[in-house]
């Protein structure tokens, strides 16, 4: 899993020089997505796919959400059922189940970035272009920096995380 940094230009030329010093920091051309309202802002620059735009990584936190929060209160009525009927093995496993999926949602809930590009609709709509960059967590903090010090007037619009295959 890797993590997707956005950054908010004000000008597209200000993003087409950010291209040039993210490759020239090693970031490859196809982990470096543009997106903008307007497509001849951003039609020299590594565009976004189809996939890349419907943000499908969003979609999946909210069902994997779901499904935990389910499972959980599932268990719940099963964890009542079970000591209502005085099965303790029973109780024991679903309190099992109850423990496990808190676990996990903690995780995902406290440990996950969670930025996406529905919240890039702001700078969007102001006309600015919107370059998502992928790559590895150990890698976040180098290329915010390569980025923030040449262009300091660039927002960042957080890091969330992708499945490479997902949305490629």
């Amino acid at each position: 899993m890797e993590r997707r940094i956005f950054f908010a230009f004000p000008e597209p030329r200000q993003a087409r020089s950010a291209v040039n010093e993210l490759l020239a920091a090693g970031i490859a051309r196809t982990d470096i997505h543009a997106v903008a309202l307007d497509p001849q802002a951003v039609a020299d620059l590594p565009p976004a796919t189809v996939e890349q735009r419907r943000d499908r990584t969003w979609s999946l936190e909210a069902a994997y959400w779901q499904a935990n929060l389910a499972l959980f209160f599932i268990a719940l009525v099963g964890l009542l059922a079970a000591l209502y009927a005085g099965k303790p093995i029973l109780a024991m496993f679903a309190l099992g189940i109850m423990v496990l999926t808190f676990i996990t949602g903690e995780r995902f809930a406290v440990r996950l970035p969670h930025a996406h590009l529905d919240e890039q609709s702001v700078p969007l709509h102001h006309g600015e272009v919107v370059l998502m960059v992928d790559v590895p967590e150990s890698r976040v903090q180098d290329v915010e920096q390569v980025v923030s010090r040449r262009h300091p007037e660039v927002g960042v619009g957080g890091v969330g995380w992708h499945i490479h295959g997902l949305n490629a």
